[in-house]
């Protein structure tokens, strides 16, 4: 599917609830209660504040805005490891995922994504590694968070710009997740590591001076909100809800509160991501 033609899909979902506002299933309106789930791993996108301990981040204000003009819905929050976001979706466990996840072909078999944020995977090093560009990391050990999609960026990667013109591949280690894969960089377990592109300022706002983005992203894509295939009317008004706050200049307020305004987008988007 073209860009134009996501475009036009969001166009036409959005003509439909236009022409009839969208409203919340029937179950969710009389709870009164929104049930999401999140990876609390995930820095600025969602951690908990280590002086507060309290749930904070992007999407978790992009959230609690959303449940705001959702009828004052609340929120009943859970936590739980990235690799089991999908599946607390498709069990009904969370109502729908805002938890730093990326919009891609294959995660859409059993469900749809309205795309809110640009990402990317993205090489970084500890500062005073020796590594000038990103094909000095051909043949080196590099970490990523196992349940993402990055393992096979790397692997993409590796293939086009180390194997393809002779150098080694670049050896892949395995981590539980970004602060995981961080602490085994610092503890010289791996020479360099992935992670997207929207948590690295955050972090090298965090420790100052520790890490280096080397070479340009390995690709680029959305990260979405995430619903079940068969829950429509829920996608729509949410769709609804945040195209109107990219309107009126509250999602970007949000985004720059996270220093990551550059990576809004114009306009909600169904499925648009290429991968």
């Amino acid at each position: 599917m073209t860009r134009l033609s996501h475009l036009l899909a969001f166009a036409a979902l959005a003509a439909v609830t236009s022409a009839r506002a969208a409203e919340l299933p029937a179950e969710i309106k009389q709870a009164g209660t929104l049930k999401l789930t999140v990876n609390s791993t995930y820095a600025p996108m969602e951690y908990r504040d280590p002086a507060t301990n309290e749930l904070v981040g992007l999407d978790i204000d992009l959230a609690n805005e959303l449940a705001k003009r959702l009828g004052g819905l609340k929120i009943v929050w859970s936590e739980t490891p990235f690799a089991e976001l999908i599946p607390s979706l498709q069990t009904k466990r969370a109502d729908f995922i805002i938890s730093g996840i990326q919009d891609r072909s294959s995660r859409r078999e059993t469900a749809d994504f309205v795309d809110y944020l640009t990402t990317g995977p993205q090489f970084f090093v500890l500062t005073d590694n020796a590594a000038k560009v990103a094909t000095d990391l051909c043949g080196k050990k590099v970490g990523t968070t196992r349940s993402t999609a990055f393992p096979l960026e790397i692997e993409k990667w590796s293939k086009q710009n180390c194997e393809a013109v002779g150098k080694p591949a670049i050896q892949y280690v395995p981590g539980e997740n970004s602060i995981d894969v961080r602490n085994q960089l610092k503890q010289g377990r791996i020479d360099a590591a992935v992670q997207g592109s929207e948590t690295l300022p955050y972090a090298q706002t965090q420790e100052a001076g520790k890490y280096r983005v080397i070479g340009e992203q390995l690709s680029t894509g959305y990260q979405g909100i995430m619903f079940r295939k068969d829950d429509a009317a829920l996608r729509e008004v949410v769709t609804e809800k945040l195209a109107a706050m990219i309107a009126d200049g509250s999602y970007k307020a949000i985004l720059d509160k996270w220093g990551l305004g550059t990576n809004a987008v114009a306009q909600p988007m169904l499925n648009a991501a290429p991968q």
